[in-house]
């Protein structure tokens, strides 16, 4: 059996368990997320989103085969059992090709998921909710349905004959992906009757082309449980507010919630999320944004130790890369000037993660490790800027190393999910 599925069996046998699903590329990031699931026994699912890896290189410049290949190297590299590893890929579909007709973007769209079948991920997240160019205002639960069923039927022929069959995900949150664009208020539910709506087009459509067998590995509906973040604020999980969505799963015993856009709830509303059957936690920007904070706290411990000649200058750096090639914030970022280098730098929307990965950035990352490596970090300056590794430090556990201290603050944020999903963590 498929170990989501397993784990999703277990959590409607009546064992509060859960799965977290990292959504990074980033190295550090991974290797955290290996060496978390290696002290608390978990199976580790590491997720691809469509804009990040898809068959033409996505923002990565990784192919879903290249991505796997890469997260198994690391895995090795970290004594990671593969056989605890499940890959997956997040938003499947015309995502990318909104501006497309359905004609153009839908083989676009084939070709992707066909892409992360073959490459036997084990966990496919089928979103075909945007509307594509002519398409009509709202897109009809319809068409929503048959695209995904179409693509479904897709990975179906695409998945290699000797693995474990893939297990499905469907439906989509609201707002989109990777944290909110503007500032956010109130925040609904989806609406049991918009969530029954969803799993019977879906299941409608499979049955039409003949997949229903498929059905019982469509194991997590994607609805919105009212969290979410944007530039500046969180907006915490409300249980009372979802006692009624709840109840869609009652009829639907092999079948979860998947949890969006959970990055910085706290531990206790991540625990409740769990309880209350959102047994898919999805986390991307809280990792960055962790490691971010390390990144720049270590940079702020290399001012006090390194002559100015020699530093990485990590700080700056970074914003003038931002000014320089705004792409990837200058949609998001509203404001005056200072408002907007306070959310190139700090945002939770963390729009900083898409720069790390260029060789110059990680060029002066690799300068800081080294400074600091060379340098020695006196106990009291971890203390003064990274307080909660300082704690582990003391107690002998994590070593004062500059990488370790910033594997570790990202493992911070790790371990808060490792206990919502009922593991034991140190």
């Amino acid at each position: 059996m498929n170990q989501v599925e397993a784990i999703v069996r277990r959590h409607r046998g009546g064992d509060t368990v859960g799965i977290t699903s990292v959504c990074s590329a980033h190295p550090l990031v991974l290797r955290a997320s290996m060496r978390q699931a290696l002290e608390d026994g978990s199976v580790l699912l590491i997720e691809a989103t469509s804009n990040q890896v898809d068959q033409f290189g996505g923002y990565t410049g990784l192919t879903p085969e290249q991505f796997r290949d890469q997260v198994l190297g690391f895995a090795d590299e970290e004594s990671f059992p593969r056989d605890r590893l499940v890959l997956g890929g997040d938003h499947l579909g015309p995502n990318r090709w909104q501006r497309e007709t359905p004609d153009q973007a839908m083989p676009k769209a084939d070709d992707l998921v066909a892409a992360y079948a073959a490459a036997g991920y084990a966990k496919l997240h089928i979103d075909c909710s945007m509307r594509l160019d002519g398409d009509p205002t709202p897109l009809p639960d319809a068409v929503v349905a048959e695209r995904a069923a179409r693509l479904i039927a897709i990975a179906e022929a695409a998945r290699p004959a000797d693995g474990e069959p893939p297990v499905y995900v469907i439906g989509t949150e609201v707002p989109v992906p990777g944290g909110a664009h503007e500032t956010l208020g109130a925040l609904q539910p989806t609406s049991p009757a918009a969530a029954r709506e969803t799993l019977d087009a879906h299941r409608g459509a499979l049955r039409d082309r003949g997949l229903d067998a498929v059905w019982p590995r469509v194991v997590a509906l994607v609805v919105q449980p009212g969290v979410e973040f944007d530039h500046l604020k969180v907006i915490d999980y409300d249980r009372t507010a979802t006692q009624q969505l709840q109840r869609v799963l009652d009829d639907e015993p092999d079948m979860v919630f998947e949890a969006h856009s959970t990055d910085y709830q706290t531990r206790g509303h991540l625990t409740e999320l769990v309880e209350d059957h959102w047994a898919v936690l999805k986390v991307g920007p809280g990792l960055t944004f962790a490691l971010r904070e390390a990144l720049f706290a270590l940079a702020a411990i290399e001012d006090e130790l390194v002559p100015a000649g020699e530093r990485s200058d990590l700080v700056a750096f970074m914003d003038e890369r931002m000014v320089a090639d705004p792409g990837y914030w200058e949609h998001y970022y509203e404001g005056d000037a200072e408002e907007q280098r306070i959310a190139r730098l700090y945002s939770y929307s963390d729009r900083i993660r898409y720069y790390w990965a260029s060789p110059e950035v990680e060029e002066r990352v690799d300068r800081l490790f080294t400074n600091l490596t060379a340098s020695g970090i006196p106990e009291p300056l971890i203390g003064q800027f990274l307080p909660k590794q300082f704690t582990r430090v003391r107690q002998g556990v994590l070593a004062p190393e500059p990488e370790a201290l910033a594997v570790d603050a990202v493992r911070e944020v790790l371990r808060d999910y490792a206990a919502a999903c009922g593991h034991s963590v140190g």
